[in-house]
């Protein structure tokens, strides 16, 4: 009995320091959206999410890393530990044959990302002009991109019907650019597409880009 609640204990434990970690998280994208990143500090995050500063720092490192927190969170619409990549969104365009379909399945769910991360990858973005600290972190988030769409790409690739003579490095980059929430940034928040006509462009766009 004692080893059970032990282990009663352990579990619970960890779901109450996830749940403080992910009420951090909530209470840093509030106020980076609200004020800004410079202007948000870790003691007003405290304060927004009902815990101390030091519990931040110590979970975090620093308001920069929250930052990049914010964003794994908003762009995969939970705090699941599963990469995006693994989830059943992206097996589904993995076992579709068609890839044209694959792209279209692809864009649909960038959409909704975008649509959920844009205001903070905008945050990093631009944020990086005047606070060191973002640089990395921006850095990091292209990154991650390069990466993901050269798995994208090489499964692309591998499906056979991309157009004649075109590489890896080609589709990638092509993936990658559209993958910029730039697009997202002038089209849909300046210049007030719906996301479904822009999610149909952008499927567009790649499959000519890349298909025959």
């Amino acid at each position: 009995m004692t080893e059970v609640k032990r282990s009663y204990d352990a579990s619970r434990r960890r779901e109450q320091a996830r749940a403080r970690r992910l009420a951090v998280v909530q209470a840093a994208r509030d106020l980076f959206e609200r004020d800004g990143f410079r202007r948000t500090t870790i003691a007003a995050v405290a304060a927004h999410a009902g815990v101390s500063a030091e519990s931040v720092y110590k979970g975090f490192g620093s308001k920069a890393a929250l930052a990049k927190a914010v964003f794994d969170v908003v762009i995969a619409g939970d705090d699941e530990p599963v990469p995006v990549a693994e989830r059943p969104a992206m097996q589904a365009i993995r076992d579709e044959p068609d890839v044209r379909r694959k792209i279209a399945m692809f864009v649909d769910g960038l959409v909704q990302r975008q649509a959920r991360s844009a205001r903070v990858q905008i945050l990093i973005r631009d944020g990086r002009h005047v606070d060191d600290s973002l640089a990395p972190i921006w850095a990091k988030l292209n990154d991650e991109g390069l990466t993901g769409m050269t798995m994208l790409g090489r499964h692309l690739l591998e499906s056979g019907q991309l157009r004649d003579g075109i590489e890896l490095d080609e589709v990638r980059d092509v993936l990658w650019n559209y993958l910029a929430i730039d697009n997202y940034e002038r089209l849909v928040l300046a210049q007030g597409w719906p996301l479904r006509r822009y999610s149909r462009w952008l499927a567009r766009a790649i499959a000519g880009a890349i298909c025959p």
